[in-house]
């Protein structure tokens, strides 16, 4: 249980590490898209090891990359207009409360009592969240990311249940991804830009490229050792470290009462994991 519980944490702090590192660097598209296409890399290199997810999880892996190009642009969008305490555990626990309730309606999830409970808490803490006086900007691209998160996350739940394992879909979708938010790049024309940025911030871009890839990687090798819903609910503790990393290190407006309502958020997920464990 103890290494379940060091690699769980460890992953949610490199989750909201990489996510740190595009809000704080100077051209939040070009770290994004740089992230993506080395994270991409590295999963490609990764299924050479896994194997192949199948062919019946193709469309569920186009699909959802699909997606992922307009949740990299929602998540530029929130963290050049809002604070990193107030976008990054709107889009979490916003995107996994759509998720809740996308699976309940596509995918015919059963629903306990237990399960409604924690949507409502996460709903309570997420309305204290908005009750923090975000711009109408801020709160539309974190609303716009959330929906990106719960959509592709619907997405993945099937994909990976026809996939021929979870392993083996994860990495194929983040090599698709990378690929599809590097087409995002050329198609609007920054690729010389890219090139250059790259250059410039190398170790930085292939840090927090790596760091999305190892916290997925570490979850995989976390519920080995302990079960899904227990590592589940230690993931989620990223919306905590995001906030407190606002307050504390970006020293934003109201990073405190952030901080509170995120620990509400992540309450709410703890008890909808648990509840479906």
């Amino acid at each position: 249980m103890f290494p379940a519980t060091v690699l769980a944490l460890v992953a949610a702090a490199l989750h909201a590490g990489w996510n740190l590192i595009a809000k704080t660097s100077d051209d939040r598209e070009l770290a994004l898209v740089g992230q993506f296409s080395i994270g991409g890399a590295l999963s490609a290199a990764a299924l050479c090891i896994v194997g192949l997810p199948g062919q019946a999880a193709l469309p569920w892996i186009v699909a959802s990359a699909c997606v992922h190009v307009l949740y990299v642009m929602g998540l530029i969008w929130a963290y050049d207009h809002g604070d990193f305490s107030f976008a990054y555990p709107l889009a979490r626990g916003g995107g996994a409360l759509v998720a809740a309730l996308g699976g309940v309606v596509l995918l015919d999830d059963h629903v306990s009592a237990a399960t409604w409970s924690a949507i409502g808490v996460i709903a309570a803490g997420l309305a204290a969240l908005v009750g923090t006086r975000p711009s109408r900007r801020s709160l539309f691209s974190a609303m716009l990311t959330a929906a990106t998160i719960g959509t592709y996350t619907v997405i993945d739940s099937h994909g990976a249940r026809v996939a021929a394992s979870g392993q083996s879909y994860g990495f194929a979708l983040l090599a698709a991804v990378g690929l599809t938010v590097g087409f995002l790049g050329l198609a609007r024309g920054r690729i010389a830009d890219l090139g250059a940025s790259l250059r410039a911030a190398a170790w930085r871009y292939l840090f927090a490229g790596a760091s999305g890839v190892a916290a997925y990687t570490l979850v995989l090798v976390a519920v080995r050792h302990a079960s899904v819903g227990y590592v589940s609910m230690l993931r989620e503790s990223s919306v905590v470290l995001a906030a407190l990393a606002g307050w504390l290190l970006l020293h934003e407006h109201m990073g405190s009462r952030r901080l509170a309502c995120s620990a509400v958020i992540l309450l709410g997920l703890v008890g909808l994991v648990a509840a479906n464990a």
